[in-house]
C-alpha cells in the first residue's frame, strides 16, 4: 500500500527547497531593479506556506517504499512546474498560465523548447529564473535533495532509482546521500569552469552564468533570441561545444577521473562510441554543409560540430539554421535526436548505452537462429549484461517508439503538419527543444494549440524521467494494495 503521509511529507520538504530557489531569481530582480521582484516573492511564499503546512502535518511519517519513490518524483517536478511558472504570470510576462507551464516544465526537463517570441523583453530575473530551473533540473531535483536534506537520507535508493537517468543508477559509494554529494560537488565544479572560461571569451558574468546552467544541464535556454549565434564567437563555440560533450558524458568517469584515474574514459566503452557517433555524425553534416554552402571550411566545421554536439547531447544550442540545410544533414541530425547522450549524464534520448546493448542484441538473435543451442550472452567489454536489464531496454526502446508514434498522431491531429508533428515530439520526449519544422531551430512553441501543450509537457516529463517512472503510474497494478 501506498504511504501517502511519507510521500506528501517529502513533497512539502521539496517545497520549502523549492521557496529557497526563488529566492536566488529575486535576487537578481533586485540587483537588476527590474519588475519581477514582487512575483517571485509573492511566489515563494505561497510555496513556502503550502510547503510548511504540508511538512508539518506529516512529520510523523513512515519510511519510503519503491513505489512511494516513483509517485515523489514525478509529482515532485510537476509541483515544481505548477508553482514554477508563477513568476511569469504574477508579472505579466507570460500572461498565459499554460504557456507559463510550458516553460517552466522545459525548464525542469532540460528541454528547451520555448513559447518565447522576444527572449530578451524578458527582464533579467526571470531570464535567470529560466537558466536555474534548467541547471537545477540537470542532475536532478531529487538528487539534489538527497545531497542537502538529510530527512531524505531514509529510502534514498527508492528516489535515487527513480529520478537517475540510464538503465542502471551508478552509486559512488555504499552511502547513497554521499554518492548524491559527490555527483553534485562534481557539477558545480565543471559549472564554475565553464563559467569562468565564458566571461574570459567575452560573455558578461550574467550571460556567463546563465549560458554554464543551459549548457551543464544540457538545456538550452539562452538570453539571447538568437542563442549562441547571436555571439559569432569561435572561443564561445568551442567552450561550449566542450562543456555540452562533458555534460553528455557520464558524470560518475568524470568523478573518477577527478580522483586520478585519467584512463576512465578511455577504458569506457559508451564514452568511447558516443564520441565516435559525434566525430561520424560531424563529419558527414560538415562535408554536406561545406558542399552546398558558401561558408568556408572552417566555419562549416564549427556549425556542423556545434549543431551535432548540440543535438546528440540533447542541449539544443544553436549557431546556424540547420533547417536551410540539406535533407540529408537534417535527417543525421534528427536520428541523433533519439540517440541522446550517455547514462547517468544530464542529456535525454534513448541513452546510447542502450543502443549499444540493443544493436548487441540484435546481432546475437541472428546468430541464436544459426546456433539454437547456444548460449550468447550480450557483453559490453569482458562484462556481460544481466539479462534482465536487456529486457528492461528492449520494453523501454519498444515504449519509447510507440509513444513517439502516438505523440505524432496526436500533433497532427491538433492541427500540425507531419514535419512539424515528428520534430515536436522527437525534441520534447528526447529533452532536445528546437526540432523541425514550424518549431525549427529560429522558430518557438508559440503557435502549438493549449491541448498540444499540455501534451507535449507530458513528453518532455516522461522523457526526463526515463518514461517506466510516469508510465508505471498508469497501470493499474500500481495502485492496488
Amino acid at each position: 500500500m501506498l504511504n501517502y503521509r511519507a510521500i506528501v511529507n517529502i513533497l512539502s520538504a521539496l517545497l520549502l527547497f523549492l521557496a529557497g530557489a526563488l529566492l536566488i531569481p529575486a535576487a537578481v530582480a533586485y540587483i537588476y531593479a527590474d519588475a519581477s521582484l514582487d512575483a517571485f516573492l509573492y511566489t515563494a511564499g505561497i510555496t513556502l506556506l503550502v510547503g510548511g503546512v504540508g511538512f508539518l502535518i506529516t512529520r510523523k511519517s513512515q519510511e519510503i517504499r519503491a513505489r512511494d519513490g516513483f509517485l515523489v518524483v514525478t509529482f515532485g517536478w510537476i509541483l515544481f512546474a505548477l508553482l514554477g511558472a508563477l513568476p511569469f504570470t504574477i508579472s505579466g510576462f507570460i500572461p498565459s498560465y499554460t504557456d507559463a507551464f510550458f516553460e517552466t516544465m522545459s525548464g525542469f526537463t532540460t528541454t528547451g523548447a520555448s513559447i518565447l517570441t522576444n527572449i530578451e523583453g524578458l527582464p533579467h530575473g526571470l531570464l535567470f529564473w529560466r537558466s536555474l530551473t534548467h541547471w537545477l533540473g540537470g542532475m536532478g531535483i531529487i538528487l539534489l535533495s538527497l545531497a542537502i536534506l538529510p530527512l531524505l537520507g531514509v529510502g534514498g535508493m527508492q528516489l535515487f532509482k527513480a529520478e537517475v537517468p540510464g538503465p542502471t543508477p551508478d552509486k559512488l559509494t555504499p552511502r547513497i546521500k554521499h554518492t548524491a554529494e559527490l555527483l553534485w560537488g562534481v557539477y558545480v565544479l565543471i559549472s564554475v569552469v565553464e563559467a569562468v572560461l565564458l566571461r574570459l571569451a567575452g560573455m558578461n558574468w550574467f550571460d556567463a552564468i546563465c549560458h554554464t546552467f543551459g549548457t551543464m544541464a544540457t538545456g538550452g535556454f539562452s538570453t539571447k533570441n538568437t542563442s549562441i549565434g547571436h555571439y559569432n564567437s569561435a572561443p564561445i563555440d568551442i567552450i561550449i561545444i566542450v562543456f555540452m560533450i562533458i555534460a553528455g558524458t557520464n558524470f560518475a568517469l568524470h568523478y573518477r577521473v577527478l580522483r586520478g584515474k585519467l584512463f576512465s574514459y578511455w577504458h569506457d566503452r559508451e564514452a568511447l562510441v558516443f564520441i565516435g557517433i559525434i566525430a561520424f555524425a560531424s563529419l558527414l553534416v560538415g562535408v554536406e554543409v561545406y558542399r552546398h554552402s558558401n561558408l568556408g571550411i572552417g566555419r562549416a566545421v564549427r556549425d556542423s560540430v556545434f549543431q551535432v554536439v548540440s543535438i546528440i547531447t540533447t542541449t539544443g544550442y544553436g549557431t546556424a539554421d540547420y533547417e536551410k540545410w540539406s535533407t540529408f544533414s537534417q535527417l543525421v541530425l534528427f536520428l541523433l535526436m533519439f540517440v541522446g547522450g550517455s547514462a547517468g549524464s544530464t542529456g535525454g534520448g534513448i541513452k546510447v548505452i542502450r543502443i549499444i546493448i540493443l544493436i548487441k542484441f540484435g546481432f546475437n538473435e541472428l546468430k541464436r537462429l544459426i546456433h539454437p543451442q547456444a548460449v550468447l550472452p550480450v557483453r559490453i567489454g569482458n562484462m556481460a549484461v544481466p539479462r534482465e536489464i536487456v529486457t528492461n531496454i528492449s520494453g523501454f526502446f519498444l515504449f519509447y517508439m510507440a509513444l513517439t508514434v502516438l505523440g505524432v498522431l496526436v500533433m497532427s491531429a491538433l492541427g500540425l503538419d507531419l514535419i512539424s508533428a515528428a520534430g515536436s515530439v522527437a525534441a520534447t520526449i528526447s529533452n532536445i527543444g528546437p526540432g523541425l519544422g514550424a518549431v525549427g531551430p529560429t522558430d518557438n512553441y508559440a503557435l502549438i494549440p493549449d491541448a498540444g501543450k499540455w501534451f507535449l509537457s507530458f513528453l518532455m516529463l516522461a522523457g526526463r524521467l526515463e518514461l517506466y517512472t510516469v508510465l508505471i503510474l498508469f497501470s493499474p497494478a500500481f495502485w492496488k494494495k
